[in-house]
């Protein structure tokens, strides 16, 4: 099976109205369509929708489902995406640091849903695994 790129990644959300604020006002995404109960978002050439869940259950960090989501930047980026982060009062779990040949920070959305920003790429994070 042969894929071209990631299409599109949904997070499921227990507030639209206050995840829509997170990943356009925060985050910067681009709202492209607003439902009832889903948005969806462009950030990168990645569609990103956001999908209202009634009655969500709280999130648990040991369940087995996806750990994290981790979008590309610029070096010369980073610091002020950083800098945004911290000013939002984002959660930050991890960072900045160096890791993996480039620099790394991860922080959550209003629901616990983990998200990390990048520099490095994929053959200089394996060359510090060896």
């Amino acid at each position: 099976m042969k894929v071209t790129g990631i299409n599109h990644v949904t997070v499921r959300v227990s507030d639209l109205n206050c995840s829509l604020s997170f990943y356009r006002d925060v985050l910067g995404m681009e709202l492209v369509h607003r439902g009832r109960t889903d948005a969806y978002l462009e950030w990168g050439g990645v569609w990103i929708c956001l999908l209202q869940i009634t009655n969500p259950r709280p999130h648990d960090a040991q369940v087995l489902a996806v750990d994290h989501i981790a979008f590309s930047i610029a070096d010369d980026h980073f610091p002020a995406a950083v800098q945004s982060l911290q000013a939002a009062g984002v959660s930050i779990v991890r960072g900045p640091m160096e890791r993996g040949g480039g620099q790394v920070i991860n922080f959550l959305d209003p629901d616990g849903n983990q998200w990390e920003l990048y520099t490095g790429s994929l053959h200089e994070r394996m060359k510090s695994w060896r």
